[in-house]
Order: C-alpha cells, then sequence, then structure tokens
C-alpha cells in the first residue's frame, strides 16, 4: 500500500510531464482503435448489404463469379428454360429471374460519368421483387419499356439527377438511353455503388445480348425449408453446369473479395500505428528516465529507510501503468472518434459509410488497453531497474546512477555488430540475383540498420551534434556553445530523442528515394520502348463502339488493338500453366519496341506464330522454333510457332505472350472473343497535335476511358505515385507527432533538472532572450541529429529497394533532393516548435527561487 500511495503521490507530482507521454500513448492507441473500429464498420455495411440483396437460395452459372465479368465482357447467363425447371422444386415458394451486369457505364446528356469515383461498382439490371429486400422505390415507378430507367438515391443526389433526365448507358453489346422515371432508396448503407434499373426484356436484350436468359435466379423458400435443405433439392433436381448457393453462400462470396482490399488496408494503417508505438517508446523511456534521475535524493531516502531494490522497481512500474491506463482509456475514446472521421472523409471521396454501422467489438477497447499498458510499462522498465540499482548513500550524496563504462562499452560493440550486420544485409540484397531473394534480405537489413542506430545513437550523438554546431551554433557564440554543451550532457538522451525522430524521417526518405526512381525508372522506359503517340485506356476493357470511334478518327496513320486471353499453355516437355496470352495487332511491334533475346517480334505475329519471353523459356525449356500447345478458354486447340523470345528485363509488358489478334480469332469463336484492354494510336506524319484533339473529341462519348499522349502519361505516372507517397506520408505524421512530443518532453524536463544552473546564469547576466535561444538551439540540434541520422539510413534502404526493383525493369536509381533537403530544413522547424514551450516557461523562472531550488 505504501509503494502504490509513492507513487500515486510522484505520478501526480509530475503530472505535467506525464501527459506528453499520455498523449503519446492516447495517439497510438487511438489509431489502434480507430483503424480496427473503422475496419469493423465497413465490413458490418457489407454484411448487412449482402444479406439484404441476397435471397434465399440462387442459381447461377457454374463459372459464374459475383464480383467478376468474363473476358468477353458479357455476363455469364441461363436459358429462362432453367427457371421453369425450378420453379417445379418442392420447397420453392417462388423464383424469378434476375438480369445484372457490372461491365457498363452510366453517363448523363453531357457526357458525364455517374459512377463512383472510389472504385465502387456501376450495376446494371432488372427490377424485381428480390430487389425490394434492400430497396424501396421512393419517387416515380419502375420502369416499365425500353425507354425507362430507375436511378439509386444516392446517385441521383450526388449528381442532381431528376425525374425526365436523360442517360445513356454503355454496355459490350451497345449504347442505349433511356429517361429517368423513378427513383430508388436503401433500406441499408449504400457503400457507394451506382445501380440503375431497366424492365426484364430491356436488361436481357442490352445488357446481355440475348432475349430469354438471365445471369441468375432467385428463390424464396417455403415456410419451414432451410435454405440448405432447399439448395440440396434444388440442385439434385438441376442436371448441368449450375452454381446453387444459399444466402449465406453467397454473401460470404462477395464478401471475400471486399475482405481482401479491407485487411490490405487494415494492417498497413495497424503497421503504421506499430511505428508510432515505437516512436512513443523512446519517449517514454527518456521521460521515466530523467524523472528518475530528478529523484535521485528521494529515492536514497526511500532506500535508507528500508526499501528495497523491488520495492522501487515496483513503484516506477506502478507510475508507468497509470500513465498507460490513462492514456490507453482515451486513447480508446479517441480511436472511435477517429473512425468515425475516417468515415465522413470516405463519405466525401465518395463512398457512403453511415454512423449507424459504428461498430466498437468488445475486443477493440480490450486490445486498445492490453497494448498501451505493455508498451509503456515495458518501456519504463529500463529506467526502473536502473533506479533500482542506485545505492542509498550514491543517491544521498546526489550521486545519481552510477555511471557505467563497461555498460556503454557492451552497447557501443552491441550496436556496431547489429549496424554491420544490416549493412551486410543491405549490400547482399542489393547484389541478389532475384528480387524475391532480396526482398527478405532487404527487410532483416533494414530491421538490423534500425536498431544498430537506436542502440549506437549515444555514441554517434557526440560527433554528429558537435558538427552540427560547428556549421549552425558557433555563430551565435557563448549561447550557441552552452546549447551545444546542454545537447551533449546526456548523449543516451539526446540519442534517444533523435531516434525518436529518426524513425518516421527515415521511412520518408526511403519511400521517396523508391516513388522517386520509379516514376525516373517508367519515364525513361516508355522513352526508350514506347513507340506510339496516343494511348487509350481506362478502368474497363474498351467496348466496339468505342473502338470504332477511335479507328474511324482522322490524322491517324494506324491503331493497334490489344486483348488478353485466357488460355492454357502447354510447353514441349509436357508442362502445362495457366500463364494467358496477349494478341495484338501487327503494329503493336512499331508502338512497343520490346527487345528480344531470339527472333524478331513481327515474326511472333504471323500465322500460327507466337512469342514468349525468357522467364518463361527458360524454365519450361523453350527454344526458338518449338511448338506450344494452346488451349484457349472457350475455344479450340492449337499448336503455335515460337518465333521469337522477348527480353524480360523490360518493365513494359514483362512476361507477355504475343501473337496476333488473326491468330486468335482463328480459334476463338467471336462471341468468346474479349475486348480490349488497352489500345494504341500513331499519327501522321506532322500531325500529331490534330490527331490528338481529333482522337479526344472522338473519345468524349466515353469518359470511362482516357486518352493521353506520351507527356500525360507521364504526368499521371507521376501523380499517382505522388498521391500514394502522400497518404503514406500523411500516416506517418502520426509517428512523427509523437517524436515532437518526445523533443517536447526531453527539453521541459531538461529545463527542471537544470533549474539551479538556469538561476546562476540568469544571475550573471543571461537574458530570458539569450535564455530561449539557447533552448530552442539545442532543441534544433536534437531534431537535426535525428534528421540526418534518418535520411541517411532512408536513402541507403532505398537505394537498395531500388537495385531490386532494377531486377523488375525499374533500373535508374533518382534521389529527390529537394524533397530530402526540404525534410531536413523542416526538421530545423519541427526543432523550433518543439522548444516553444520549454523555452518559455524556463524564461518565466524566478531568479532567486531557481537558485535555492535543492
Amino acid at each position: 500500500m505504501t509503494v502504490l500511495k509513492t507513487s500515486m503521490r510522484n505520478f501526480l507530482a509530475h503530472k505535467g510531464r506525464m501527459a506528453l507521454s499520455a498523449v503519446a500513448v492516447l495517439l497510438s492507441v487511438a489509431f489502434v482503435c480507430g483503424t480496427l473500429v473503422f475496419a469493423d464498420t465497413m465490413n458490418t455495411t457489407f454484411d448487412k448489404l449482402f444479406a439484404a440483396t441476397s435471397s434465399d437460395v440462387t442459381v447461377a452459372p457454374k463459372d459464374a463469379k459475383s464480383d467478376e465479368t468474363p473476358q468477353n465482357g458479357v455476363p455469364e447467363s441461363l436459358p429462362a428454360s432453367v427457371l421453369e425447371q425450378v420453379q417445379k422444386v418442392e420447397g420453392v415458394k417462388s423464383a424469378e429471374g434476375a438480369v445484372s451486369s457490372m461491365n457498363v457505364t452510366l453517363v448523363d446528356s453531357d457526357n458525364k460519368n455517374m459512377g463512383s469515383t472510389t472504385g465502387a461498382p456501376t450495376i446494371a439490371g432488372n427490377w424485381t421483387r428480390n430487389e425490394l429486400r434492400s430497396m424501396e422505390i421512393t419517387s416515380g415507378h419502375a420502369p416499365r419499356g425500353p425507354t425507362e430507367v430507375m436511378v439509386d438515391a444516392d446517385t441521383a443526389d450526388k449528381h442532381d439527377l431528376k425525374m425526365g433526365d436523360e442517360l445513356r448507358t454503355i454496355a459490350q453489346t451497345g449504347d442505349f438511353q433511356a429517361k429517368i422515371v423513378g427513383v430508388a432508396t436503401f433500406k441499408v448503407t449504400n457503400p457507394g455503388a451506382t445501380v440503375v434499373y431497366f424492365d426484364t426484356a430491356t436488361a436481357q436484350r442490352e445488357l446481355l445480348g440475348a432475349t430469354g436468359r438471365f445471369t441468375q435466379f432467385n428463390l424464396t423458400a417455403e415456410s419451414g425449408v432451410t435454405h440448405a435443405q432447399l439448395k440440396q433439392d434444388v440442385s439434385q433436381a438441376l442436371d448441368g453446369p449450375y452454381k446453387v448457393q444459399t444466402q449465406k453462400e453467397l454473401a460470404d462470396e462477395n464478401r471475400e473479395g471486399v475482405g481482401e482490399f479491407m485487411s490490405v488496408i487494415k494492417y498497413a494503417m495497424l503497421g503504421f500505428a506499430g511505428i508510432a508505438f515505437l516512436v512513443g517508446i523512446f519517449l517514454i523511456i527518456n521521460t521515466f528516465s530523467m524523472l528518475v534521475a530528478q529523484r535521485t535524493r528521494e529515492i536514497g531516502l526511500m532506500r535508507a529507510i528500508g526499501s528495497s531494490r523491488k520495492q522501487v522497481n515496483r513503484s516506477v512500474l506502478i507510475e508507468a501503468t497509470f500513465l498507460g491506463v490513462i492514456g490507453s482509456i482515451l486513447g480508446v475514446g479517441a480511436g472511435v472518434g477517429i473512425a468515425v472521421g475516417l468515415m465522413k472523409l470516405m463519405s466525401m471521396a465518395g463512398m457512403n459509410l453511415s454512423t449507424a454501422d459504428l461498430t466498437v467489438k468488445a475486443t477493440t477497447p480490450v486490445a486498445g488497453l492490453v497494448l498501451g499498458v505493455i508498451v509503456t510499462v515495458l518501456a519504463a522498465y529500463v529506467p526502473a531497474r536502473r533506479a533500482g540499482k542506485v545505492s542509498p548513500m550514491a543517491a544521498l550524496r546526489d550521486a545519481g546512477t552510477p555511471a557505467d563504462g563497461k555498460a556503454g562499452l557492451v552497447r557501443g560493440l552491441v550496436g556496431l555488430v547489429l549496424t554491420g550486420a544490416g549493412a551486410a544485409s543491405l549490400y547482399a540484397a542489393a547484389t541478389a540475383k532475384k528480387a524475391t531473394d532480396g526482398s527478405l534480405v532487404l527487410g532483416a537489413g533494414i530491421v538490423l540498420t534500425l536498431i544498430g542506430f537506436v542502440v549506437i545513437g549515444p555514441l554517434l550523438a557526440g560527433g554528429v551534434v558537435r558538427v552540427i554546431s560547428a556549421v549552425l551554433l558557433r555563430a551565435f557564440g557563448p549561447v550557441g556553445r552552452m546549447a551545444e554543451r546542454n545537447a551533449l550532457r546526456n548523449p543516451r538522451r539526446t540519442g534517444a530523442t533523435g531516434a525518436a525522430l529518426m524513425i518516421g524521417l527515415a521511412l520518408v526518405a526511403c519511400l521517396s528515394v523508391v516513388g522517386s526512381s520509379m516514376v525516373a525508372s517508367a519515364t525513361s522506359e516508355l522513352d526508350k520502348s514506347v513507340g506510339a503517340d496516343f494511348i487509350v485506356q481506362g478502368n474497363q476493357r474498351i467496348v466496339p463502339q468505342a473502338e470504332k470511334a477511335m479507328q474511324q478518327t482522322p490524322g491517324l496513320d494506324h491503331v493497334t488493338r490489344y486483348k488478353q486471353i485466357d488460355a492454357t499453355l502447354t510447353a514441349p516437355n509436357g508442362k502445362s500453366n495457366d500463364w494467358g496470352v496477349t494478341a495484338a495487332d501487327p503494329s503493336y511491334a512499331q508502338d512497343l519496341r520490346r527487345e528480344t533475346t531470339q527472333g524478331t517480334l513481327s515474326a511472333a505475329y504471323g500465322e500460327d506464330a507466337m512469342s514468349v519471353g525468357t522467364d518463361y523459356a527458360k524454365k519450361y525449356g523453350v527454344h526458338l522454333g518449338d511448338s506450344i500447345t494452346v488451349a484457349f478458354k472457350g475455344g479450340d486447340t492449337a499448336k503455335l510457332k515460337v518465333a521469337a523470345i522477348t527480353d524480360d528485363a523490360a518493365a513494359i509488358d514483362q512476361g507477355a505472350h504475343y501473337m496476333s489478334i488473326a491468330t486468335m480469332e482463328k480459334y476463338l469463336p467471336a462471341d468468346k472473343i474479349p475486348p480490349n484492354v488497352i489500345m494504341f494510336a500513331k499519327a501522321e506524319e506532322g500531325q500529331e497535335k490534330k490527331a490528338y484533339a481529333a482522337l479526344k473529341k472522338s473519345m468524349e462519348p466515353y469518359p470511362q476511358y482516357q486518352v493521353r499522349d506520351q507527356t500525360d502519361y507521364k504526368e499521371e505516372l507521376k501523380d499517382q505515385v505522388g498521391q500514394l507517397l502522400n497518404m503514406v506520408y500523411g500516416l506517418l505524421a502520426l509517428a512523427i507527432i509523437v517524436a515532437v512530443l518526445g523533443v517536447i518532453n526531453t527539453l521541459a524536463l531538461s529545463v527542471v533538472e537544470r533549474t539551479r544552473e538556469i538561476g546562476l546564469m540568469r544571475a550573471i547576466g543571461l537574458s530570458r532572450r539569450q535564455l530561449r535561444r539557447m533552448i530552442r538551439m539545442e532543441s534544433v540540434v536534437i531534431a537535426l541529429f535525428g534528421a540526418l541520422l534518418g535520411l541517411g539510413l532512408g536513402m541507403s534502404w532505398g537505394a537498395t529497394a531500388q537495385k531490386l526493383l532494377a531486377l523488375e525493369g525499374l533500373g535508374v536509381l533518382d534521389i529527390p533532393w529537394p524533397t530530402i533537403i526540404g525534410v531536413f530544413i523542416g526538421s530545423a522547424f519541427v526543432g523550433l516548435f518543439a522548444a516553444l514551450i520549454p523555452a518559455f516557461r524556463a524564461g518565466r523562472m524566478n531568479v532567486l527561487n531557481a537558485i535555492a531550488t535543492d
């Protein structure tokens, strides 16, 4: 009980210092809990949606997948005769045919895309009774003919659509127009999909290109008949390639695709939360180390009156537990707020999430509390052990914790060994022959060098701080020299404070180098390999009507089609794989200058000929002139001669197998031929600008596709990488904020520790302004120390990662010096900001009271 009271008294006596550490715990726990709540809420939203939209039992084509469209762009379908069979099955209360397609684009009269900007699908289908499970008509009526369409309320609100507005639906089978006659509102949360409904005949004709066919049948079970029993009875009654699923099975299948995406987001965000926790550990270690040092005499008195080492140790750990519990409880609450904020941001971006679905599982606050408390207690363990080792006499003499030169030597040797092992791992990764092998070694190198720099930080602090001070502080005379001495006074403390900032900046530098190198490599590859003037592509494959519009554009020398086909390849050694093939027009050999190790690419576009990549040729023992058996999915099997082997060192189309579209058409039925994935065009000589303008005009009716020349393509690639990096930097900002709190706390505690010294300096003439400047300079030096270590470490990681990317064809190393220099200068401002409060408080000290401080 005495230990508990002592711990509580000490905790409350330093509540201001503890508050900053508690904020670090709060932020880290909040990010973890916010991520978990956000992910659980997303899962709840999709679970409700999938459960509401699924009938008791569904019947669909065997190979149909709810989140995929077949390679020909037209959904798989079943004849209406199957519906008649299903209706006769015992236990079926009702059955109806449904038509649905996600390979559509919806545009208004101004050719503006009505689809989602977040990747959510545009879904077109027929209005059925099953839709009433999840939607209700809130305005107008359901479509009754080929010129009528009903839209969902979210899309209508977002794009200000009204009754009577005309919409054009672009499908694989053609374009068709209809006027809005109704609006349907979701009963559950719609995460952002655009949904339109037609009458059944129109949906069949325009979306499937045939009448009397459906994409699935929705069955309702009679009272007392379970879904599993109905599925069994229907499966026994049907004889053919059908997929029969219960409501739960279909919902699980739909959830699986979304779950993969959600898992990536969830674990990525948890990874950044882990980085923030790691940075917070340094803050907590520094806080307790300094608090223990300031209570040296008090600890000596406790030991002198009978307190054991364990009791002193326990007292510090109890304080840490209080800190962890308070910070974690506040963090759990803040985490819910973060989740709501993320939901609002997603809604602004187009993904609608309702706070009514906010899901806080019991495991979330438990995980936050346990994680926060454990991390805090572990971080305080080293200072607690150090406090317990203080002998009573040494403490009463105010000698503090004994300087352990042997421990410092051991620490230095361990740090050098770890850093050396990490450097060796990075070298091994940079010289690896395969990217898959090198990536594992790279990961080991990053971890080892990071830990090594953290351990060796106090040794590096002496030299690095002196260099920074010589450049920045000497010009400020005695004040600058005092700031340098303060930063060097406790190298272990400076090392730990700088290490917290080092971690975040190392990741920033590494990702900047990788991102910049990817853009530079891709730009170089485009300049070297791409001969086409224009590239047309989008999120969906190019529909025939858009292809025709492109081919009829004036000023073009040629247009190249590019298709991807599902096929099984069997090499001469009898080994098979589902590698797939690429079919293109012969002009593709001009549009993409692929290097070959044997043969010529133009020869691969001859009759019954193809090319393979060097990786495939090596793996399966294929040589020029060999024949490969190609079994086209949905078509015939062909024996094609290998007329070229392309070099897979290139980044573009790496591993692609080429053949001509004429060869593909010979073995694949017309209704199985896939639309183009991408198309290329070359302008007539001297007509580049006119052809570019004409092509953009030709493609205006199809806003789902982008027309780019090579300059546009490079800029978009740069923007995409930049957006990704900005997102990552935003997440890393949490770790940097925690590191800034660490600098503030270190300076604040350092000011308290030097109270008498500050009073004496003020007494002999140091002005308040000079005092504040000294503390700000000390903060800047510590921040720049961490920045130098972090940026140097991050650039070495990034350069090594680029060597691995070079094995995948991205061979240009580009150091983004403006970013690196900007981050370094920004670190100085971070140091200035962190020193504002400690410097202000130091300047307000009463000189006499400071001198009299014991």
